[in-house]
């Protein structure tokens, strides 16, 4: 049972307009190639204000779902989604690039513009029943996000829906994902 306890420096959530997001996202063109646009979450991360209401924003919106586990899809879903779990009292899996975690795993691949890639998570991150939030810092086209559910059916979770801070619109990923909850804190079109 969870802890109506609140962590020093806590603060009551505040709703979160995208605007608010954006201001606090860095855009970096031609990188890594031409004709790209990165956007940067770090000043986002640099922001106390800005970092915890978008760990606030995204527990929010979840509140009232029944969550056994965080997973946070590497690098970048990790910085969000272990507060995440720390609100919800929940376990954080971190969901791995192939060759970084040292038990038994499960694997799944996904399409990549040229090629495929894997994404691997220990066997036992799970427990058949078990309600699972997917955390990541962007949804581009969707094949992570999707491939980590994947995972999470394979295993025997419950999808509970997917957090992301950014969603670039254009790219559709979103309809990998469909009949999902799905949050994306600011949309770039």
């Amino acid at each position: 049972m969870a802890s109506t306890h609140q962590p020093a420096g806590y603060h009551a959530w505040v709703p979160m307009e995208p605007e608010y997001v954006k201001q606090r996202i860095r855009d970096i063109p031609d990188w890594p190639s031409p004709g790209i646009v990165f956007r940067d979450i770090t000043p986002l991360l640099n922001d106390i204000d800005g970092f915890r209401a978008t760990v606030d924003a995204i527990s929010e919106h979840f509140h009232g779902s029944h969550i056994d586990r965080v997973l946070g899809v590497e690098a970048r879903g990790f910085i969000f989604a272990a507060p995440v779990a720390y609100r919800f009292g929940a376990g954080f899996v971190p969901v791995r690039k192939a060759g970084k975690l040292p038990w038994k795993i499960e694997q799944e691949e996904y399409a990549l513009e040229y090629g495929t890639d894997l994404l691997e998570v220990h066997t036992d991150a799970i427990q058949p029943g078990e309600h699972v939030l997917i955390v990541d810092d962007v949804l581009a086209t969707g094949g992570t996000a999707a491939a980590t559910a994947r995972l999470v059916e394979r295993l025997g979770g419950r999808l509970r829906g997917f957090a992301f801070v950014v969603e670039i619109g254009f790219l559709q990923g979103r309809k990998q994902l469909a009949g999902s909850d799905v949050l994306a804190l600011a949309t770039y079109d």
